[in-house]
């Protein structure tokens, strides 16, 4: 595993034009490279070559390690970069339950955290740990208020709910409680399940049994899609609505036919041709869909995206943080994580980023977009 790791450095480097002795600011990458949520971790490590090699006149080393989905394992490699490679920042892990599991050495190393994951509790509410992590997916609120909104148009008055029985799943049902309840809907039942379960019949048919009009599944990757294809086979023919945890091309593979009407709310790469060209974001996604395409052959899923905008964030607040200290001390990273948090209006793939102390995501309805599927493809909700 070490050999392997060692070889997995080496590559990133080799693929940034780097060595680790020229390199002056080191960061930290975790991805799930392989494990239950490798569909969304592959694009994210395959993104890490990609990320900005200079910020100002300092020249960035990526150290990137493969956590296998293992909350235990992501833990240990946090650990590592931390107390061994004594990186500067951290990007990563890839999933929600082994981001929350290394907060605290992030916040007692003091050492900036860019968590491309879903759930808001990440960042929400804010607490003095809290206040090292940083996150580079919108928000729940954001995308549960646009799905809301569309329940609400189409007069839904009864949801089921689904999702992950874990910090994803947490964080979806509470925010999607609350909005439900503002608007009058009644969450009509409510079942979770695990990232690795193979069946969800027994969860499926008690939804069923409820009659809800809809029903919004709160899963992540291909995992997503098992209780709308389980559903489907179970003769249910009303609304499906994913969270943005479903936006990538295994979601329409594994969840087949049983995916046509789906809807969803997530940021615009999943339908960049039909977003006009005025989108300060789109040049810059359109950039990083062709440099992921050239070096391997494939479009790249929105979540390796997420990483992407870490590497832009990085590269805008490390030399605002060079004017305070020197990369690899204490006083570096601090005025890192103060620089990042000062961030304002910085275009990215997804979005337009303005963090605060308040709001360690920084996004508004300029990173998200109302999406269904129609014909087997992403397609703009009109």
């Amino acid at each position: 595993m070490a050999i392997k790791t060692l070889f997995a450095s080496l590559a990133v480097l080799a693929a940034l034009g780097a060595t680790p002795s020229a390199a002056q600011v080191k960061i930290g990458v975790v991805a799930s490279a392989t494990g239950p949520t490798a569909l969304v971790g592959i694009p994210q490590k395959n993104t890490v070559p990609l990320l900005p090699a200079k910020a100002g006149d300092l020249d960035i080393q990526y150290i990137a390690l493969d956590d296998a989905s293992d909350p235990t394992q992501t833990v240990i490699t946090f650990k590592k970069l931390i107390n061994e490679e004594k990186v500067d920042a951290l990007i990563g892990p890839t999933g929600s339950p082994n981001a929350m599991s290394v907060l605290q050495f992030a916040a007692e190393s003091g050492t900036p955290m860019l968590a491309p994951v879903g759930a808001a509790s990440i960042v929400l509410p804010m607490t003095p740990q809290k206040k090292w992590a940083f996150k580079t997916t919108q928000n729940t609120g954001i995308i549960a208020r646009a799905l809301v909104q569309d329940m609400v148009a189409r007069h839904i008055d009864t949801v089921g709910f689904i999702g992950f029985a874990d910090a994803y799943g947490d964080d979806w049902l509470n925010v999607f409680k609350g909005l439900a309840e503002a608007n009058s809907i009644r969450i009509v039942a409510v079942e979770r399940y695990q990232r690795s379960d193979s069946s969800v019949t027994g969860q499926a048919l008690k939804l069923l049994s409820a009659h809800p009009e809809a029903i919004l599944i709160a899963g992540t990757g291909a995992a997503a899609a098992l209780p709308q294809t389980t559903l489907a086979q179970q003769g249910y023919k009303g609304q499906f609505y994913q969270t943005h945890g479903a936006a990538l091309p295994a979601f329409l593979k594994f969840a087949g036919k049983a995916a046509e009407g789906t809807i969803l709310a997530a940021g615009m790469m999943l339908v960049l041709p039909e977003v006009p060209d005025s989108n300060p974001s789109k040049p810059i996604a359109e950039d990083y869909i062709r440099r992921y395409e050239a070096m391997y052959g494939e479009r790249p899923a929105t979540f390796g995206a997420n990483v992407y905008d870490a590497g832009l964030l990085l590269e805008h607040a490390i030399p605002i943080a060079a004017k305070t200290a020197a990369p690899g001390t204490p006083e570096f990273r601090a005025a890192l994580r103060d620089a990042l948090e000062q961030t304002h209006e910085l275009v990215a793939t997804q979005g337009v980023y303005n963090m605060s102390p308040e709001d360690h995501s920084g996004f508004d309805e300029r990173g998200r977009e109302l999406i269904t599927v129609r014909n087997g493809a992403w397609t703009l909700l009109n």
